[in-house]
């Protein structure tokens, strides 16, 4: 546009306007002569710049809380809090005006001599000036936010060219809004939107980061400070240039007065406060590391709204509503047992520890899902000089959630082979073989439903074993032999399936089939890579009777105009039943009771079940435990590669081996007891006797019976028989059946154990006689 036709434009638009006139005459008609006559072409051009606003919504920060309301971490693109009129202080509204459009009340969107002020310098060469009123700044100011939000550049040019076309086009508009909106609500909107800091948006935010209060309580000199910023956010910060700051806030000081908005009392005061004493400086970083020891957990909070479809259709979609939508999200998060979880973990291993071994826990809550605590013994961030073990990988998720790969869980996931073993009607009490080796041979092994795995699988145990015992002893010594001699007779699709609907899946995502979980024959003994997360929520499923719930970290969601937005459901559905649930949770109380090896996990006086594991060559030590009200999982090793914990020294102490008993059990002992210390104490439900000692039988009573024929009785019957030595007896005759072991119900083969009679005992008196002369004498002492 040349500049006859800028003149005509803006001719045209001070005639159309309704402010031509004398006015109008008098400044523009002198240029117009030389430039030619408004045409209806002029006129049509400022018909055609827009005049509508659209969406005056604002980007305003996001903040995520814990369950009791307190703050966790902020996130904005910009760092903004929207609040409404009757939450800002009047001189904040006064210093605005005083030294940005001292006719506000007056003029209808424009300000006539400041527009042409600015037309005229532009036209003859100069810098274009300002001349803008608040409304048009306002208008400018939105323009800028809808290119950021929408990430315009040319949007972005478009709003802040220097060129006399972007005032027109702001001042049509500014016309539309005054017609539409009260000169109040666009002081409001002004004094949320406008820049007031080189990194604060809005009066709110702005108050908060450099005084420490909101904008509802101001003095006249801080009303001053920030008003005067927005002219050059980077040029009067007060941080960044004090000394700038100071004359523009006196600038405005004078101006209010002047404008009679401050006395001359309240004048004199202001300008001898000195800007350093004025401030009290509350950085609001971005981002999770606000949180602390809650970081892990805050950053899972962050991917759950990246990655559900539930926020929006796409990541960057979802991610934009974090960033600008003004969300208030309250989290599952329970501060206390936070505090307990974190403190439990870097006492037992310290961030800076030489061991540079890592360390994990995860609290579930059964039959809700909800996560209470989620925390490790590293910082949140990027590794540096100062801290070399910071990272920004959660060891307590999977990956697509911020997670690693997953450590592999050990006899943790003999839980779920027993739940299979008790749902296909077995028993805690029915014999399995477990000798210290044995060798499967891949036909032994059946995958009836998914892709098999079958091989040759030699398996050790790594402690003694007795040869063969009673599941329930296999649970509590945590055989291996004798858990994949259980595993061997059941269908290993079932058993992956069982422990697929309690939510357990590879921290890396599905195998190449699809599958959750890899079924190769020792995945029952945790060779698949999972995450304490995963676990946590599938023994929930234990303590919860059955019910398995998602894990879920977000209580409720509320956008900037306070309205609930849906967030994701734990789902929680029923897949075991509540007897078989009952049967684990029995066996694995005598794990983490005296002589388990999990005792060191037992809580004094209050119900407490779990299991260790230790994977191979104690890459990963682990313990997963619960009571009714909470599942906890915790995970200890090194986190960047699979290295050996094999005669590490850890916190001062040496292992020669690091066991989960040793050490994953304890930590969750330290945790656990403070934290529910003052939590009612609750039983488990009792276990079904068919789940602990089988389908029982009664025992045929064979006492009396000639031994072949009790063997023979008792044999038919369905029962193992051993023959003890003799022993006298007053009721039985000499060769026949003088006691028995049992002679209630045992399970079928079950061994009973018979003992042939040998006749009544001696007489004492008549061996006596047979004494020697000492002996009688004693006898008669």
């Amino acid at each position: 546009m040349h500049p006859g036709q800028v003149i005509a434009a803006f001719l045209a638009f001070l005639l159309f306007a309704g402010v031509g006139g004398v006015l109008a005459a008098g400044l523009v008609m002198p240029v117009v002569a030389a430039t030619g006559s408004v045409t209806q072409a002029s006129s049509e051009l400022f018909d055609d710049l827009p005049g509508e606003l659209g969406s005056e919504e604002m980007s305003e920060q996001s903040v995520i809380l814990d369950r009791n309301g307190k703050l966790l971490a902020r996130f904005y693109m910009w760092n903004r809090i929207v609040v409404p009129m009757e939450k800002i202080d009047p001189l904040m509204g006064q210093a605005v005006i005083a030294i940005e459009d001292h006719r506000f009340f007056e003029h209808g969107g424009i300000d006539t001599e400041g527009l042409m002020r600015a037309a005229f310098t532009n036209l003859s060469g100069g810098a274009l000036q300002g001349g803008s009123t608040l409304t048009q700044q306002y208008v400018k100011n939105v323009l800028v936010e809808h290119s950021r939000v929408s990430d315009d550049p040319e949007a972005y040019v478009e709003a802040t060219d220097p060129t006399l076309g972007r005032k027109l086009r702001e001042a049509k508009m500014a016309i539309s809004l005054e017609k539409s909106r009260t000169k109040e609500e666009i002081l409001e909107g002004y004094l949320n939107v406008a820049q007031f800091g080189a990194s604060v948006w809005g009066v709110e935010a702005a108050a908060r980061h450099y005084f420490s209060h909101s904008a509802e309580e101001m003095t006249p000199a801080e009303a001053a400070v920030l008003a005067g910023v927005t002219n050059a956010p980077n040029k009067y910060d007060p941080v960044l240039n004090p000394e700038n700051s100071k004359k523009r806030r006196d600038s405005v000081l004078r101006k209010m007065h002047e404008q009679e908005f401050i006395t001359q009392e309240e004048y004199d005061e202001a300008v001898e406060t000195e800007i350093e004493d004025m401030l009290e400086v509350n950085s609001t970083p971005s981002g999770c590391a606000a949180a602390k020891n809650a970081a892990y957990f805050c950053d899972y909070v962050k991917r759950v709204i990246q990655n559900d479809e539930t926020f929006g259709e796409d990541r960057a979609e979802r991610t934009q509503l974090l960033m600008q939508g003004g969300l208030t999200i309250t989290t599952t998060l329970d501060p206390d047992m936070q505090k307990e979880a974190h403190r439990a973990l870097v006492d037992a291993i310290p961030e800076s520890d030489p061991s540079k071994i890592s360390n994990a826990v995860t609290t579930v809550e059964p039959g809700t899902g909800e996560i209470l605590a989620m925390a490790q013994n590293t910082r949140f961030g990027k590794a540096s000089e100062k801290r070399p073990r910071a990272t920004e990988v959660n060891f307590s998720t999977d990956k697509d959630y911020g997670g690693s790969n997953g450590f592999q869980t050990g006899s943790t996931f003999k839980a779920f082979v027993l739940a299979s073993w008790l749902e296909s009607g077995k028993s805690l009490n029915d014999m399995v073989d477990a000798p210290p080796r044995k060798t499967f041979p891949a036909s032994s092994w059946t995958y009836d439903g998914c892709k098999s795995w079958a091989t040759d699988t030699p398996i050790r145990n790594i402690e003694p074993s007795a040869g063969r015992m009673s599941v329930l002893d296999a649970t509590k010594r945590s055989s291996n032999t004798g858990y994949v001699t259980m595993a061997n007779q059941m269908n290993m699709c079932d058993i992956g399936k069982m422990a697929a609907s309690m939510g357990l899946q590879r921290a890396d995502g599905p195998t190449d089939d699809g599958e959750p979980l890899r079924y190769n024959t020792t995945f029952v003994i945790g060779t698949n890579e999972l995450s304490p997360l995963r676990m946590a929520a599938a023994f929930a499923t234990f303590a919860a009777n059955g019910t398995y719930c998602e894990p879920r970290a977000i209580l409720s969601i509320k956008d900037a105009d306070d309205n609930e937005l849906s967030v994701p459901d734990a789902a929680c559905e029923d897949v075991l039943s509540p007897k078989v649930t009952a049967g684990v949770t029995h066996a694995l109380q005598a794990v983490a009771g005296p002589g388990g090896t999990g005792s060191a996990a037992e809580l004094p006086g209050r119900p407490t079940a779990g299991k260790t594991g230790t994977s191979n060559n104690d890459y990963d030590a682990w313990f997963v435990g619960y009571i009714p009200q909470a599942s906890t999982a915790v995970w200890v090793g090194h986190s960047e590669s699979q290295t050996s914990m094999f005669n590490s020294t850890i916190n001062g102490r040496f292992y020669s081996q690091v066991f989960g008993g040793a050490i994953a059990a304890p930590i969750w002992n330290d945790y656990m007891a403070p934290a529910v210390e003052d939590w009612e104490v609750k039983d488990f439900p009792k276990a079904d006797d068919k789940l602990i000692y089988g389908e029982r039988k009664p025992v045929p009573t064979v006492l009396g019976q000639d031994v072949d024929a009790a063997k023979q009785t008792l044999t038919g019957a369905g029962f193992d028989v051993k023959v003890g030595e003799e022993g006298y007896s007053d009721r039985f005759p000499e060769d026949s059946v003088g006691w028995q072991s049992s002679t209630g119900r045992e399970r079928p083969g079950a061994t009973i154990t018979i003992r042939p009679s040998a006749g009544p005992e001696p007489d004492k008196d008549s061996d006596d006689d047979d004494d020697d002369d000492d002996d009688s004498d004693e006898s008669d002492d």
